[in-house]
């Protein structure tokens, strides 16, 4: 009776004020401020429908053959050259070459990583040269790669794991630098060894970083493989659209794009499934 006599009271007293109320505001209904639900293949409209427009381009003779090859003249080549030519050798020549590189690459990228973010004097050592090399389109080091070391194979990994390995390094690099210096503290307030820390604390929060670097590299191998298998070359996909260019055979040069496409496109799924399950503790608007 007291707290309702004061309430009037003070009602009275301040007209204009409100009296408090214990109930959060409510939320206006029908407001999505995040993303709505992923729509059910998305990821195929824009290909199905550029795939439409090269098809009907073609079929209606907007499109020359000698232009650019008909759409359905693909699964023909294709059979032709997994058939007759060898193509399956020359795409495990191509994955022997792209997986042996992006190996070197990303472990190269992630050493350097980590001992420049958790190290000054590693940092003072090896950023600094890093960032020299991000200037420099990695392709115009290949005369000098091939002065250095031959025309063989030594150079074609060594030069694709060059254009590999700088992703994976600035974006982990990045990463560890974003760590919130609070967690670095409450380390060491709970007394938390070197490693218990890199293993809790640096790993976890590095990882964000790791996976979006080694997507990028994985990127970076396949049109990589592009140019480097036509130096001297005698097998792989690299050599096949060589040839082809050489001979004007743009079916097989479509096929060749197309076979591109699928490698870079699997390798991006097989990915993101990994990055989904290790980082299935991070919320985010894509998740």
């Amino acid at each position: 009776m007291a707290e309702r006599a004061h309430q009037r009271r003070t009602a009275r007293r301040y007209p204009g004020r409100r009296r408090p109320t214990s109930r959060p505001p409510q939320a206006r209904h029908g407001l999505r401020l995040g993303p709505k639900p992923r729509l059910p293949f998305a990821g195929a409209v824009g290909t199905l429908l550029l795939l439409g427009v090269w098809a009907l381009a073609s079929a209606t003779g907007t499109l020359s053959p000698r232009t650019l090859a008909p759409p359905w003249t693909v699964p023909g080549t294709f059979w032709h050259l997994w058939t007759r030519e060898g193509l399956a050798q020359h795409v495990a020549a191509s994955l022997r070459l792209a997986l042996a590189s992006l190996a070197i690459g990303v472990a190269a990228g992630l050493v350097l990583a980590l001992l420049s973010g958790l190290s000054r004097v590693g940092d003072a050592l090896i950023d600094g040269p890093v960032q020299v090399n991000r200037s420099i389109p990695w392709y115009v080091l290949v005369p000098v790669a091939i002065s250095a070391l031959g025309i063989g194979d030594t150079m074609k990994t060594t030069m694709i794991a060059l254009g590999v390995y700088l992703p994976v390094y600035l974006n982990t690099h990045a990463a560890l630098r974003r760590i919130d210096a609070r967690y670095v503290e409450l380390a060491e307030s709970l007394g938390l060894s070197r490693w218990t820390f890199v293993r809790a604390v640096v790993l976890p929060g590095a990882l964000p970083g790791f996976f979006l670097g080694l997507r990028l590299a994985t990127t970076s191998s396949w049109l990589a493989l592009v140019i480097i298998e036509q130096i001297n070359a005698t097998r792989g996909l690299g050599y096949l659209m060589n040839q082809a260019q050489s001979y004007g055979q743009d079916d097989v040069v479509i096929v060749l794009v197309v076979l591109y496409t699928l490698l870079g496109l699997i390798s991006d799924f097989l990915l993101r499934a990994l990055e989904r399950r290790a980082l299935s503790w991070q919320r985010s608007l894509g998740s």
